[in-house]
């Protein structure tokens, strides 16, 4: 695959992925909890970086595939880390995730309610195969993550071989 295709398949993975989330969002009414969004924003950046990369800026395109690897690399890592904390496997942003409410005042208790998100990010609220929406996020793009990669990487060089030469090997 050429490095032109390269790109263009990592920006469409991720607009899938970004549509993906929104359709879930607004027509299978699961709504995102804060790091859910976090993980939106590097898709947008890499959906960007592509259309720079495949069209105005081609000259550009190793250096801004190197920038899409790394956006893609940002959202496996916020997928990986949200997983984490859906699992209990380490604690969540305080703003988002569920809180001991022993020792709080009831003053402090109203507080905390009013200002914590209707969706907690320590909570599943979609999976498949065992793995929930954040860990798959997390899996694809790190996928993602290795095809800019192979994008940003320099051409391997080819033997190019004359019709007369298939045959005969140098001495």
């Amino acid at each position: 695959m050429s490095v032109y295709g390269r790109i263009l398949l990592a920006g469409l993975g991720s607009l899938v992925l970004l549509a993906g989330a929104l359709t879930y969002q607004y027509f299978g009414q699961l709504a995102p909890c804060p790091m859910c969004i976090w993980q939106r924003w590097p898709h947008l950046a890499a959906v960007l970086i592509a259309l720079a990369a495949t069209t105005v800026l081609w000259r550009l395109r190793r250096p801004l595939s190197v920038a899409g690897a790394v956006a893609m690399a940002v959202s496996a890592g916020l997928g990986a880390y949200h997983a984490g904390v859906e699992q209990g496997w380490w604690p969540g942003p305080a703003g988002c995730s569920g809180v001991d409410p022993s020792g709080l005042t009831p003053d402090e208790l109203l507080t905390r309610l009013a200002q914590t998100p209707l969706v907690r990010c320590d909570e599943i609220v979609w999976e498949f195969l065992g793995i929930s929406m954040a860990g798959w996020n997390g899996l694809l793009s790190a996928a993602l993550a290795l095809l800019w990669v192979f994008a940003a990487l320099p051409r391997t060089p080819t033997r190019h071989v004359s019709p007369g030469d298939r045959g005969s090997r140098p001495g």
